[in-house]
């Protein structure tokens, strides 16, 4: 086996979906975050996973993911656009039967004009600045919005990782404020679903939670990473290893090769912080990763395995990503197509 091994466990991630839909209150819908090729799992499969569950609304970032999503599942249903309606998008919009998340004025000026009577949502902007009708914008146009009837007014949570973190509050009251009257509305993702009842309004829209990914710290892991030891060596005192001369052996030392690196989306930040597994044994990860291969400490082993585990019962994306000083969902997003792939579940 030259590859590493990629096991996506997807009755994992139903069980996370469905506990996150407990959470939820009994007259709340829970929909499903499916976009990034669903967080680099394979949208088609996560999607058709999490409809036989019984969910009915889907979010994509652009609507060239929607297109793929309603290839998977046809044509039951919600799929929900975040990037609203793009330039070039009303073909694809169409065909597909996407519903745009409309985020400023002139999204509802090409809606309207190219897309009169189509089904839309509404972003707003809350305090995030990043997509979203502005406060004022809302106002002007909010007549005329909602008499077309918009099937959702959503906003978005920017510090919902953050329990105590005051701008939650203060996007909360804004919220209410912009979307008083509105009948269906959404503000919360997975950290906003752990924030409680208050922020769940008629829809919660769970992401990274639905794949292993704090902050829902309940998660069962959905991904788990194996990698074949390609060789082994004995390093010896002041000799080094990898690019850079970056590691240096005290004692003389066992040294084993990994197939794998940042090619494989095993970023390079994370040595020498990281840790792999042979089986409940940590060895730490030595030198510096490179673009195939990773270097790992194994003095201690009694015996070398074949293959040794990156992500799994012991080690989360989460503490991969802190060893990185990046985030879960970077490490997700890069997980590339080099490897074999082992869905269970499907």
């Amino acid at each position: 086996m030259g590859a590493s091994l990629l096991t996506i466990d997807l009755d994992a991630l139903a069980a996370n979906w469905q506990a996150l839909d407990a959470l939820s209150a009994p007259d709340v819908e829970t929909a499903a975050v499916v976009k990034a090729d669903g967080y680099g799992l394979d949208t088609g499969r996560v999607a058709q996973k999490l409809e036989g569950l019984g969910v009915t609304s889907f979010f994509v970032a652009v609507a060239e993911e929607g297109q793929i999503v309603r290839k998977a599942l046809g044509n039951g249903p919600d799929i929900y656009v975040f990037s609203g309606h793009m330039a070039g998008d009303s073909d694809i919009l169409t065909a597909a039967n996407l519903i745009p998340l409309l985020n400023a004025p002139g999204q509802v000026t090409r809606h309207f004009s190219t897309l009169p009577g189509h089904a839309f949502g509404v972003q707003l902007d809350t305090g995030m600045n990043r997509l979203g009708l502005e406060p004022e914008d809302w106002e002007a146009l909010r007549s005329d919005l909602m008499d077309a009837g918009p099937r959702l007014v959503m906003s978005h949570l920017a510090c919902a990782d953050d329990p105590d973190h005051t701008m939650n509050h203060q996007q909360l009251r804004v919220f209410k404020e912009l979307t008083e009257g509105v009948a269906r509305r959404s503000l919360a993702a997975t950290g906003g679903i752990l924030l409680g009842p208050e922020y769940h309004f008629d829809m919660t829209r769970p992401g990274i939670g639905l794949y292993g990914g704090l902050p829902f710290a309940d998660a069962l892991p959905v991904v788990q990473i194996e990698a074949p030891v390609i060789q082994t060596r004995t390093v010896r005192p002041f000799e080094t290893v990898g690019y850079g001369n970056a590691w240096e052996a005290h004692v003389e030392c066992e040294v084993a090769t990994i197939s794998a690196g940042y090619a494989d989306g095993l970023i390079r930040a994370i040595g020498p912080k990281a840790r792999v597994f042979a089986g409940d044994i940590p060895c730490p990860v030595i030198g510096r990763v490179s673009m195939d291969l990773i270097t790992v400490d194994v003095t201690h082993l009694d015996a070398v395995p074949p293959t040794l585990h990156i992500l799994g019962q012991h080690q989360t994306v989460d503490d991969l990503a802190e060893a990185a000083g990046t985030i879960g969902y970077e490490i997700l997003t890069s997980l590339s197509s080099r490897y074999t792939r082992r869905y269970q579940g499907a």
